[in-house]
């Protein structure tokens, strides 16, 4: 579906906080665009063609009012697809489960679909590639990397809670001829479909798409802050694990790991960190205060964490999975009849319940945010502006938008003054106004309790 919008710049995006750091634009644009992490630990485009308004921009930036949304996307790709959801998207089947053979399971933050799907089509001949995240021996964490045997694939299993960019796989598909898979966060994906949308060579070459559930985006110095709380510096780190698997507690208990030099491997708990709580939205991307799509609407396949008991419970993973390509739904049936992938079929609300709190946040909590303070650029979301919401949700969402914002300042200002104490202390505070507010924890939480 054409959108009638006029043209636009990366800077524009940029400074309307609506860029999310994919690199979509950089991939196209190698001459004149570069991902590069501002002071902030946040992806951004810089150079020459950062100013410069285009259509074509327009048209592929997956937070631009030009682009075309999921629902116009998916329609396109899933035109006959048995299920419909509006939380969901369209999908064929929706399952929880693992991967039953081998160590997919053992070597994934989860379940291990997502790498078993990517690496069943390898192996079967039906793609030459995959593009995905793995641990970066240079100056970040982790990037993207095009591997292109099942080994290289497998060694990127696992969550990376960091800023990656695309533009790198964009330049390499354009540049070798083949069949690829993409696994990216929701809007990375739609980003791959507006550029597919643009370019035939992307189109014909990118031939699946895998996405993962997402809840919003951190940027790097939630990893750096996480090494100040292990009392050691991310520079030296040799390995960072965001989720280290321990079998024996309970999956959503996760735990952080850095490796130091010397074999020194140091760990801490989550929830023992002063800014451990996801949903509180330390280090969030302000573009992803905009996006409504949790379930990865445009990808073949969208692969995430079963976050509901009796799952959440069990430390070895299980995963939930919306399968929306016709292939790929006879692959995981014809895997489940043969023991190689353990799936039970779930409903679209059991599937939504696993990720309740994302959609919350997304839906409702974005229909407060367009109605109070709309963004720069005029989008036109899935969902209506409304304010007619519970005093405390609003409070809740209120203060998500402020943790978020001034988490990445008081960051700044802390490593900037060699004072990480500074951020930390500021921390301890909001995060326990914030779990009062959510979970009614605490003497706060106990009055807020009485006010709905």
């Amino acid at each position: 579906m054409d959108q009638p919008h006029q043209a636009l710049s990366p800077d524009e995006v940029v400074r309307a906080g609506l860029c999310v750091g994919c690199g979509g634009c950089a991939g196209l644009r190698a001459e004149a665009l570069e991902m590069k992490l501002d002071a902030f630990g946040q992806l951004k485009p810089r150079g020459p063609a950062a100013e410069v308004a285009s259509l074509a921009f327009a048209r592929t930036c997956p937070f631009s009012p030009g682009a075309a949304d999921e629902d116009a996307i998916a329609t396109a790709r899933f035109p006959a697809a048995t299920g419909r959801d509006e939380r969901l998207g369209r999908h064929e089947a929706t399952y929880i489960g693992y991967v039953a053979e081998g160590d997919y399971r053992a070597r994934a933050s989860s379940g291990g679909l997502a790498t078993w799907t990517a690496a069943t089509l390898m192996e079967r001949g039906l793609i030459d590639a995959v593009a995905h995240v793995a641990p970066d021996p240079g100056e970040r964490l982790f990037s993207y990397v095009v591997s292109r045997n099942v080994d290289a694939l497998r060694a990127g299993a696992k969550s990376r809670y960091y800023p990656v960019e695309l533009s790198g796989v964009v330049r390499a598909i354009l540049a070798a001829p083949g069949r690829y898979a993409v696994i990216g966060v929701p809007c990375f994906i739609k980003a791959i479909h507006l550029l597919r949308a643009q370019d035939p060579r992307l189109a014909e070459r990118i031939t699946h798409t895998i996405a993962l559930f997402c809840g919003h985006m951190k940027s790097a110095r939630m990893a750096e802050s996480f090494a100040w709380q292990m009392d050691a510096r991310l520079e030296d780190a040799e390995g960072f694990d965001f989720r280290l698997k321990i079998p024996d507690q309970p999956a959503n208990w996760y735990v952080a790991a850095i490796d130091l030099p010397g074999g020194d491997q140091r760990r801490k708990h989550w929830w023992d960190m002063d800014d451990g709580d996801w949903g509180a939205g330390f280090f969030q991307n302000s573009a992803c205060d905009w996006c409504d799509d949790v379930a990865g609407e445009t990808a073949d396949l969208t692969v995430g964490d079963a976050w509901i008991e009796p799952y959440s419970a069990d430390g070895r993973g299980h995963n939930v999975a919306i399968v929306r390509d016709p292939a790929l739904h006879v692959l995981f049936e014809e895997a489940a009849a043969d023991g190689r992938l353990a799936l039970t079929p779930a409903t679209a609300d059991t599937v939504a319940e696993t990720q309740a709190a994302a959609f919350r946040q997304r839906r409702e909590g974005l229909a407060y945010r367009l109605a109070v303070t709309p963004p720069a650029l005029p989008l036109a979301k899935r969902v209506a502006p409304r304010t007619d919401l519970p005093p405390r949700r609003k409070l809740i969402y209120s203060a998500r938008r402020h943790i978020a914002r001034t988490s990445h300042r008081l960051f700044w200002l802390a490593r900037r003054l060699r004072r990480p104490a500074l951020y930390r202390a500021w921390a301890r505070s909001v995060l326990s106004v914030y779990v009062a507010l959510a979970y009614g924890r605490g003497r706060l939480g106990k009055i807020l309790d009485r006010w709905r």
